[in-house]
């Protein structure tokens, strides 16, 4: 009877032990929980007023008209592009982006070969990416529809799923959201690489690796290099 007692103890002993095992880790994994939460807000937070931000300084950017004596010097610029691209950068688009990319004070070419990247060289304005975890890109700079409305509420233009097929708002989308970019990390690493990865995304591959300078980041800057005798207004 009393070998009985103490195996009844010692399996209540286990039993209480198990219990307390499991509650304890069901605790941890909701602080876990938690703070994941807390940190996911907290970045929301973050971007929401880097967004106010950005619209609130938007007054900042250069006012570009075309004249009889800028118009040679867009024109120049943008056949560069459209040779250098056998003519699929179509010219109306590389005079369109050339001008934008004044107002942003962005290197036009940087934008040039982000966007020969996105469509792997065909600039096709009607491409829709291949299927990930977040979904299709689209266009040709390859938005996510979860990507694309923020980013047209920063440059005070309309959305809708279709605009992100038509080249000029996927030009000035992609301009926009670099500008913004750039404007958080003041540099092109961090900025390309964000614009590939997500901004969460390059700061993973920040930790991982220890720097931002991407194999994306890098081609595109060192692509653009070439072309810095044609660029008068390079960032």
């Amino acid at each position: 009877m009393k070998k009985q007692m103490q195996w009844i103890s010692i399996v209540l002993v286990l039993v209480v032990a198990s219990v307390s095992y499991y509650q304890i880790k069901s605790y941890e994994k909701e602080m876990q929980a938690l703070k994941k939460d807390n940190i996911e807000l907290e970045q929301e937070i973050d971007t929401i007023e880097s967004q106010a931000t950005y619209i609130l300084n938007q007054s900042n950017h250069k006012e570009v008209k075309l004249t009889h004596e800028t118009w040679p010097e867009y024109f120049d610029v943008a056949e560069v592009m459209v040779k250098e691209s056998d003519g699929e950068f179509l010219r109306p688009w590389a005079i369109y982006l050339v001008k934008e990319a004044e107002k942003y004070d962005i290197d036009p070419f940087i934008v040039y070969e982000l966007l020969k990247i996105e469509t792997g060289h065909t600039f096709d304005p009607e491409l829709v990416g291949p299927e990930t975890k977040y979904g299709h890109a689209y266009g040709m700079a390859q938005f996510m529809k979860n990507t694309a409305p923020w980013i047209a509420d920063m440059a005070e233009m309309p959305y809708k799923d279709v605009l992100l097929f038509d080249p000029y708002y996927s030009i000035k989308l992609s301009l926009v959201y670099l500008d913004y970019l750039y404007d958080q990390y003041d540099n092109w690493d961090e900025t390309l690489t964000a614009y590939h990865r997500g901004m969460a995304g390059m700061e993973q591959y920040k930790l991982k690796n220890g720097h931002a300078n991407s194999e994306y980041a890098v081609r595109i800057q060192t692509n653009a290099k070439k072309y810095k005798d044609f660029v008068a207004f390079a960032n």
